[in-house]
């Protein structure tokens, strides 16, 4: 990529802010770990693997991303929560990770509010919620009026306990006062094949995983659960549009370091993290996630870790979800 005329203004603009000039001449001076605490391949590598790309130029230093899977993510943020404290550790971690896991296990390795330095607020991506097309309903209303007709039948499929499918699922029932049953799955992939196979109604699944279902008209979207419509689905309501109050869910991907950087090596990671979410190529591959970029200040990041992290607290105590 090429960093133009932007990129050398931005360049300029660092040089001119007190103390970072000189940070600037020390920092990074050596590689940077950007850990991805899932599978390669993923949302969450590609992800990780072009923000790393353009970060790497604006820095100066090769950004190595490395994959650290398990454990719905928590293998790989342990891991960054307990790496030296320099700047040259980074994690590509998800809201799973950050503010729903830790309401569900009492054995956290790690306190996400305390262990990690929030450095920007990457993407946001909503989920679809789908039903199979021989389900005869043809919106969120008619699902709703179905679920509430037969309390405990009706079944939605997750990505898992405590991933972001399965909250947005359980955040369903609670917002529309439905009773429907949770089918844990694997992954995203296979609860999207029993979805397809009529063996179970309902899925609230990320963008990617259902855009293709969906515009080739094998699955039925009722509803986002975004604050407003997608481009890429623009006759599709929200589930707020929808009847369902207060139904917005994401899975969101943030830059997070150890806890104690020193401020103004965060400072350098905010402004190459930020400056690279505005590279065209960056915003072309995000895009293709069927997101919202984001690219957060730190005190953004932080106060909306803590809302989201209250909101997904609120969830699991009332569902009583939990994963030990």
């Amino acid at each position: 990529m090429n960093i133009g005329r932007r990129g050398a203004l931005g360049a300029m603009g660092l040089l001119a802010m007190p103390g970072l000039a000189q940070a600037q001449a020390t920092f990074p001076d050596q590689p940077i770990r950007m850990i991805v605490p899932f599978a390669a391949g993923g949302p969450a590598d590609i992800i990780a693997r072009v923000v790393a790309r353009a970060m790497s130029e604006r820095l100066g230093r090769p950004i190595v991303v490395e994959a650290r899977a398990g454990a719905g993510g928590l293998i790989g943020v342990d891991v960054a929560s307990k790496s030296r404290p320099d700047g040259h550790t980074l994690v590509m971690a998800s809201s799973g990770a950050i503010v729903i896991i830790p309401h569900m296990r009492s054995n956290m390795p790690y306190d996400p509010l305390r262990d990690l330095t929030p450095v920007t607020q990457v993407l946001a991506v909503p989920q679809i919620v789908s039903v199979a097309p021989n389900l005869a309903v043809r919106n969120l209303a008619e699902l709703v009026a179905m679920a509430k007709a037969k309390p405990g039948e009706l079944t939605f499929g997750s990505a898992g306990i405590g991933s972001s499918l399965h909250m947005a699922g359980e955040l369903l029932k609670l917002r529309a006062g439905i009773d429907i049953t949770h089918i844990p799955y694997g992954g995203a992939a296979p609860a999207v094949t029993d979805l397809l196979a009529g063996r179970i109604q309902i899925l609230a699944a990320d963008v990617p995983a259902l855009i293709g279902q969906v515009r080739a008209g094998a699955l039925r979207a009722l509803a986002v659960t975004a604050q407003e419509r997608l481009a890429i689905l623009p006759d599709v309501p929200t589930a707020i549009e929808a009847g369902v109050p207060n139904m917005i869910s994401e899975t969101w991907y943030g830059l997070f370091g150890p806890a104690a950087i020193p401020q103004d090596r965060v400072d350098i990671l905010v402004n190459a993290a930020r400056a690279s979410l505005q590279d065209a190529e960056v915003r072309r591959v995000l895009g293709e996630q069927g997101g919202r970029i984001v690219g957060s200040t730190p005190a953004e990041f932080n106060t909306f870790i803590r809302e989201t992290n209250a909101t997904w607290g609120d969830v699991v105590r009332t569902t009583g979800a939990r994963l030990e």
